[in-house]
């Protein structure tokens, strides 16, 4: 956050912003030192508002303290509402200079290697004084994020089952999908097979949450067999390696260059491409440093 947002939220959030720091810290001195006031401070706005409430917040827990059930809720509410404030807040300070906002953009790992880059450095090239915060992680990992009101926009591919309702999302582009084989499998020297022909395979695949896991499951599924899988894991040159080590199949987007020495790389058929989507909540209104990005991103994308 700048530092008109963080003004802003300093006078609107202090009793928000304890309630959080205590259930990330469960520590009043830590708790404190989070928020930059004393602790006799923090001590005194606890009893404050457990006198208020009529039960006590915490309790202690060895030397720290734990929530108790009442605190706990409060402070889960009050989460939600700092995220909502300091989106507010945000936009409020956005509004006086657009060109100075914050975009916190979410995307799947592997778009960290050339997508997001390049869009960036290209974007920034043109507004110079937006800054980004970024989080990378599984589908469901940032679009949790996005419907939380933590992310503004998210970058990611799934098929439609894995997108909710209450999101505006746009396809940006199409990647292939392709089957990713030992050199050494009976199949290998084909030039394509089709997704039945390996319902006896042990497949390596992405850990549940991401989109390239159930796009997968949903193919293998529509061609009549459930996948045996024999790793799972979060990163898609993890699973290349698996393959390339004989540890079994793999349904994945193509390697940027040449696949890895002991991997070879199948059209599937019929061919099987994955979406990537920008998605964004719908019915809110965007700060305009979001707006600029996603303005950007759909015109690149013309």
């Amino acid at each position: 956050m700048d530092e008109s947002t963080d003004a802003l939220l300093s006078v609107l959030a202090p009793r928000l912003e304890l309630l959080r720091a205590l259930a990330e810290h469960q520590h009043v001195t830590r708790a404190a030192e989070s928020l930059g006031v004393p602790q006799p401070t923090v001590t005194r706005w606890v009893a404050e508002l457990g006198r208020k409430l009529g039960a006590p917040l915490v309790t202690r827990q060895g030397r720290g303290i734990r929530l108790t059930r009442a605190g706990q809720l409060l402070a889960e509410a009050a989460t939600e509402a700092l995220a909502a404030l300091e989106g507010g807040c945000r936009r409020a300070a956005e509004e006086v200079d657009p060109e100075r906002g914050l975009v916190a953009l979410g995307f799947l790992h592997v778009f960290g290697r050339s997508l997001v880059p390049d869009l960036l450095r290209r974007f920034r090239a043109e507004h110079p004084g937006i800054r980004f915060s970024l989080a990378q992680g599984a589908h469901e990992v940032v679009l949790g994020k996005l419907l939380r009101g933590e992310l503004d926009l998210v970058l990611s591919a799934a098929p439609p089952s894995g997108w909710p309702d209450r999101l505006h999302r746009t396809p940006i582009q199409d990647q292939p999908v392709v089957a990713v084989l030992p050199e050494r499998h009976r199949l290998a020297g084909r030039p394509e097979i089709g997704i039945a022909e390996l319902a006896e395979d042990e497949f390596v695949q992405l850990e549940p949450g991401f989109g390239l896991r159930l796009i997968t499951d949903e193919l293998c599924a529509a061609a009549g067999f459930t996948p045996k899988i024999a790793f799972e894991g979060q990163e898609i040159e993890t699973l290349r390696g698996l393959v390339s080590a004989g540890l079994g199949v793999a349904l994945l987007p193509p390697a940027d260059r040449l696949p890895p020495p002991g991997v070879v790389e199948l059209e599937l058929t019929p061919r099987l491409r994955r979406t990537v989507e920008l998605a964004w909540p719908a019915g809110q209104r965007l700060p305009p440093a979001v707006r600029a990005f996603r303005a950007f991103v759909l015109r690149d994308q013309e």
